[in-house]
């Protein structure tokens, strides 16, 4: 689990656990088959799809020049076949 980093939990993760999707930010070498192996391994799910994006780098002004940083981290979106879910996430919402 070297790739994996740590789950997302926000409005929009929220959001998608009620849809069987999950939301983990990994490392951006790790390929998406890599990727899939260790969530299947490790939580014991199916995953019907993936889909992944770079988080948007911070900006920071030094003098007069504005330099961004590049985050080396990916944002995945895991969708789970019907039937299966990672309780450990689940279990940790709460609807309001």
């Amino acid at each position: 689990m070297d790739g994996i980093k740590y789950a997302v939990f926000t409005e929009k993760g929220n959001r998608l656990r009620n849809k069987n999707q999950y939301t983990f930010n990994v490392e951006s070498g790790s390929t998406r088959t890599e990727i899939k192996h260790w969530i299947e391994r490790f939580f014991g799910v199916k995953i019907i799809a993936m889909n992944s994006h770079r988080l948007p780098g911070k900006r920071r002004r030094v003098g007069r020049r504005i330099i961004e940083h590049t985050t080396n981290c990916r944002r995945m979106i895991i969708t789970l076949q019907p039937g299966y879910s990672i309780l450990p996430l689940k279990s940790s919402l709460k609807e309001f």
